[in-house]
C-alpha cells in the first residue's frame, strides 16, 4: 500500500480529531516525521479546515524548510514539545489533544494518571491487560512553549509512557509512526474517560482484577 502524502495526512487527521472533540476551536495539533523532515499543522486555525498546502515542513533541528502558501499562517507553539518526542524517543508522529477526558483525568490525579486491568490497555506499547498504565502529569503554563523543559524531564523519567498529560490543558501522545500514535491516542482517551467515570461511581480505576480477585 502506498504511503500517504505527509501533508495530506496531517490535514486528514486534523479533521478526524476535530470530529472527536480533540481539536476544537483552534486547539490541539498534529505532527508527523518522514525521514529527515517533520510536518506540522499551523497554529491558530480551525483544524478541520486545514489543507495540505497549509502544513509547515521543518528539519530535525527545528528550522523551517518549507512554508505554507498562505504567508499569514504561523508555526505552532507546540513545535518544541513535538521535538521532545522526536529527539528523546525517536517518535514518528506526535498528537496533541485538548480532549475533555484528558483534561478531567489531570484534575482527578496527582503526579500521574493511573489505570489498571482494562482491555484497552493492550493497545498501548509494552502493556497488557494486567498491567497498570502510568502517564506523567506536568503543570500547565501561560505559554505552551514554556512546557518544553518539564515535558522533556517527564519523558526521561517515565520511559514506559508514550504520552505526557498537561494539567487543565490536554495530552501529548506519540508513536513509532502515525498509526501507532493514533492508536495509542485513541486508547488513552478511552482510558481517561473510563477512569473519570469510574471515580464518579466510587470505583478505583487503579485496582486491577488481580486485586479484586478476578484473575483466573
Amino acid at each position: 500500500m502506498r504511503a500517504p502524502d505527509p501533508r495530506s495526512l496531517v490535514a486528514e487527521l486534523c479533521r478526524q480529531f476535530y470530529h472527536l472533540g480533540w481539536c476544537t476551536g483552534t486547539g490541539g495539533g498534529i505532527s508527523l516525521r518522514d525521514g529527515p523532515r517533520v510536518y506540522m499543522a499551523p497554529s491558530g486555525v480551525q483544524k478541520e479546515r486545514i489543507q495540505p498546502e497549509d502544513v509547515f515542513v521543518l528539519d530535525m533541528h527545528g528550522a523551517i524548510v518549507e512554508r505554507p502558501d498562505d504567508a499569514a499562517l504561523k508555526l505552532t507553539a507546540c513545535a518544541p514539545l513535538f521535538f521532545n518526542a522526536y529527539r528523546l524517543r525517536d517518535a514518528g508522529a506526535v498528537l496533541h489533544s485538548h480532549s475533555v477526558d484528558a483534561v478531567l483525568a489531570t484534575m482527578v490525579s496527582a503526579e500521574a494518571f493511573r489505570v489498571a486491568g482494562i482491555e484497552m490497555i493492550k493497545g498501548l506499547r509494552g502493556h497488557g491487560y494486567y498491567d497498570t498504565v502510568e502517564i506523567p502529569i506536568i503543570e500547565n503554563t501561560a505559554h505552551e512553549c514554556d512546557l518544553a523543559d518539564d515535558m522533556a524531564a517527564a519523558i526521561e523519567a517515565w520511559p514506559d509512557a508514550d504520552a505526557v498529560l498537561v494539567r487543565r490543558h490536554g495530552v501529548y501522545v506519540w508513536g513509532r509512526d502515525w498509526r501507532q500514535a493514533k492508536t495509542q491516542a485513541e486508547c488513552l482517551d478511552y482510558l481517561f474517560g473510563l477512569a473519570v467515570r469510574m471515580r464518579g461511581m466510587g470505583l478505583d480505576p487503579t485496582r486491577g482484577p488481580e486485586v479484586e480477585g478476578e484473575q483466573r
